[in-house]
C-alpha cells in the first residue's frame, strides 16, 4: 500500500488540478467576455447553428489583444478582440471569422475542449511521475527529458485536434452555405498576423497551416466529385 500511495496521491492531485483549472478558466472568461454583438457576424453565427442543429448558437469575443479562436470545456465559442480588431479595419470578412467559429465548434463537438483539459492535468502528472523516475535515473538531465517527452505527446495530440477540427469546419461551413475560400483565405492571413511559425513542425502545436490549407482543398475535392457522381451537394455523401 505504501508504495501506491505517491501514484494515488499524484492522480488525487491531477483531479484537483483539473477542477481548479477549469473553475479559473471560467472565471476568467465570465469576467472578459461579452456575446457577440455584430449583426453581419452574428448573421453568419446563426448559419453555422442551423446547420449543426443548434438553433441558438452563440459567440462571444474575449478581451484579449492577441488574434485567436477558443472553445471553453463548458461549450461556449469565443473570438478574441484581436480577431474583432482586424474584422473592423476591414481586414477579415464575417464569413473568414465564421471560418473561425466553425473551428471552434469542431472543438466542442469532438470532445477536444473538455479532453485538453484533462490532457493538461493528466500530462502534469504524467511529467511529475517521468521527472521522479528518470531524475533518479539520469540526475540533473532527468526533469529535462520528462518535459520533452511529455510536451511532444502533447504537441502531437494537439496537432491531431487541429486537423479534425479543420475538417469538421470545412463540413460545417459547406452545409452552412459558406464558401470554402474563406476557410482558406482565413489560414493565409492568419500566417500574415502570426508570422511565421517557429521550431519545426514535430515540435508545434498546431500543423502547418499549408498543410492544413491542402488538407482542406483535398476534402472539398472528395465532396465536389461525390456530388458530381450523385447529384448531391451534400458534404461527404
Amino acid at each position: 500500500m505504501l508504495k501506491l500511495t505517491p501514484i494515488l496521491l499524484m492522480v488525487a492531485w491531477a483531479l484537483a488540478m483539473w477542477r481548479f483549472s477549469a473553475w479559473r478558466l471560467r472565471r476568467e472568461l465570465d469576467a472578459r467576455s461579452a456575446p457577440l454583438d455584430d449583426p453581419p457576424l452574428e448573421a453568419v453565427v446563426r448559419r453555422l447553428g442551423r446547420a449543426a442543429g443548434a438553433e441558438n448558437l452563440r459567440a462571444h469575443v474575449y478581451r484579449i489583444p492577441v488574434f485567436n479562436g477558443l472553445a471553453a470545456p463548458d461549450g461556449r465559442i469565443f473570438v478574441t478582440q484581436g480577431v474583432i480588431d482586424q474584422y473592423r479595419m476591414g481586414r477579415l470578412s464575417a464569413e473568414e471569422i465564421g471560418s473561425i467559429i466553425a473551428h471552434e465548434l469542431g472543438h466542442v463537438a469532438l470532445g477536444h475542449a473538455r479532453r485538453r483539459m484533462i490532457d493538461w492535468t493528466g500530462q502534469n502528472a504524467a511529467r511529475a511521475a517521468l521527472a521522479m523516475v528518470l531524475g533518479r535515473l539520469l540526475p540533473g538531465i532527468g526533469a529535462w527529458i520528462a518535459t520533452l517527452l511529455t510536451g511532444l505527446l502533447a504537441a502531437r495530440l494537439s496537432r491531431r485536434d487541429e486537423f479534425e477540427a479543420d475538417a469538421y469546419a470545412a463540413a460545417l461551413m459547406r452545409a452552412a452555405g459558406l464558401p470554402a475560400a474563406a476557410q482558406i483565405s482565413m489560414f493565409r492571413k492568419l500566417a500574415d498576423i502570426a508570422g511565421p511559425a517557429g521550431g519545426p513542425a514535430w515540435l508545434a502545436s498546431h500543423p502547418k497551416i499549408e498543410e492544413r490549407i491542402a488538407r482542406i482543398r483535398a476534402l472539398h475535392a472528395r465532396w465536389d466529385e461525390g456530388a458530381r457522381k450523385t447529384g448531391c451537394a451534400e458534404p461527404g455523401s
